[in-house]
């Protein structure tokens, strides 16, 4: 039996991690005066903190809403998400948490709020995701069809930056993982990334000076 393809969602993941990673270690840089940052780096950093966790809560919200109804129909007590949604319960408020520490440090205060905001939140979404995945993508591979994934994936289109997910998927995918996506897309993909790559590397080069 053809099981789901979970690449999407693996990307996804590996990119919220990895975004909160290098977004942490800058504002850990600044503030030690490893690294500085001028009023337009400062405003950069800010809004990509702020898009950081919007695609967050896109996430988080979409799975409640969408993605565990589909897996809880499949796998009945097979599967329990209790603790994983308390977790997406805890996530808003820090999210909020980070919005604020950005925009503070956009307006000119110290980068020290900003940078213990993503240290709690980069650790909270690094337990959570290993988690969901040792746990539920199992769970998933076993009792939900691949033809109800790809109807669920369909659904889970709109809302959210769609600009800033492929660039998320520009820069997170592997190579094995890009082709994969490319053959399911189809020439629109292509076309889609050769127009976000221009602002996007613009953008990381004023937030993480590469």
């Amino acid at each position: 039996m053809e099981t789901p393809d979970l690449t999407g969602i693996r990307i996804i993941h590996r990119a919220m991690r990895g975004d909160l990673h290098r977004l942490r270690a800058l504002a850990e840089d600044l503030g030690a005066g490893r690294q500085r940052a001028d009023s337009a780096r400062a405003a950069a950093v800010a809004r990509y903190a702020e898009d950081i966790c919007g695609a967050i809560h896109h996430h988080h919200s979409r799975e409640d809403e969408i993605v565990w109804p589909v897996i809880e129909r499949s796998a009945g007590a097979a599967v329990d998400l209790a603790d994983l949604s308390d977790d997406h319960s805890e996530l808003d408020p820090l999210l909020e948490r980070v919005r604020v520490a950005a925009r503070a440090f956009a307006g000119g205060q110290a980068v020290s709020d900003l940078a213990v905001a993503l240290r709690t939140l980069s650790e909270l979404i690094d337990e959570h995701i290993e988690e969901e995945e040792r746990r539920i993508f199992p769970v998933i591979e076993k009792y939900v069809s691949a033809a109800d994934w790809k109807t669920m994936e369909k659904s889970l289109k709109g809302g959210g930056d769609p600009r800033f997910e492929l660039a998320w998927v520009d820069r997170y995918a592997s190579p094995e993982e890009m082709a994969h996506i490319r053959t399911l897309a189809g020439p629109i993909l292509s076309l889609l990334l050769t127009l976000a790559r221009p602002s996007y590397r613009r953008r990381q080069r004023l937030v993480f000076g590469s």
